[in-house]
């Protein structure tokens, strides 16, 4: 992240400013007094647009990722590694990861400030529903990653929902279609690998077609046309491009990279089950 190394720890909770500033200059200024920053120097200019935006996504992220993890009673292994999994795919720094979990831990305190946070993100970002997305799918995902949503989970998602003014049925929509990502991921994924190994195929499941439709949002009685439309929408929707114009970092576009990948999936696994068809 550009913004990233150019100041000194606390320094951060002046240019962004309250809750969120405070949280994320917590973080690294802990780790600048033991001495982990790189490149340190102060700024003389107060942060732009861009950087705001990518100091508010990446504080708010991690942190509530970490209160989310508690939400249930007790943050499990998987969760941890499930948050080690976004850095790792984000190709973060090792100073950038050492903030990133500070901010993982101060989320699961009892004092974490989360309607402050969400209000603060929410007005930083000016609501613009991209970001706001990808900031929920995240959350999702850290969700799911003990193979399961907790109630208590699910009415945190909600309250965060709520207070990020997007709607219940919009992330029902949302769950579902990340359920269906999930399973056409894992199943794509584990196809790909036994495929190049050569093990047997009764213990190689594939691509669900039905979890390809979808991830699409379409019917498999829906027309070609129809399915075309749907994908190109969708890759229209969730563009890098548009992510980055707003403000965000290349780090966290590698995340909305990955899902136009998985759409492009099963746009084709759903081109080839119809080619098949019609032979």
């Amino acid at each position: 992240m550009a913004w990233f190394g150019k100041v000194v720890g606390g320094t951060f909770g002046f240019m962004l400013g309250g809750p969120l500033g405070a949280v994320l200059g917590a973080a690294i200024g802990h780790q600048f007094d033991r001495g982990l920053g790189e490149n340190w120097a102060f700024p003389r200019l107060e942060p732009s647009h861009h950087q705001r935006v990518q100091m508010a996504f990446f504080t708010a992220v991690f942190s509530v990722m970490g209160h989310l993890a508690k939400a249930d009673g007790q943050v499990t292994e998987a969760e941890i590694a499930l948050a080690r999994q976004v850095m790792d795919r984000m190709g973060l720094s090792h100073t950038m990861r050492e903030s990133a979990i500070r901010l993982f831990r101060q989320g699961k305190s009892a004092d974490f400030p989360l309607d402050e946070v969400l209000d603060q993100f929410r007005r930083e970002t000016n609501g613009h529903a991209p970001l706001l997305r990808l900031f929920l799918e995240v959350l999702l995902q850290a969700a799911y990653a003990d193979g399961s949503l907790h109630p208590a989970e699910e009415r945190l998602l909600f309250y965060i929902c709520h207070r990020l003014g997007i709607s219940r049925l919009e992330l029902q929509a949302l769950r579902a279609f990340m359920e269906a990502q999930l399973r056409f991921s894992q199943a794509y994924s584990h196809y790909r690998h036994t495929s190049s190994t050569r093990q047997p195929p009764p213990h190689r499941p594939t691509p669900s077609l039905a979890d390809a439709y979808a991830v699409l949002g379409v019917s498999s009685q829906a027309s070609d046309a129809e399915v075309t439309r749907a994908y190109r929408r969708l890759i229209s929707k969730h563009h890098p491009d548009k992510l980055v114009a707003q403000g965000l970092s290349e780090e966290m576009v590698k995340l909305a990279t990955e899902k136009t990948q998985k759409i492009r999936k099963a746009y084709e696994v759903i081109q080839a089950h119809r080619q098949r068809r019609k032979a």
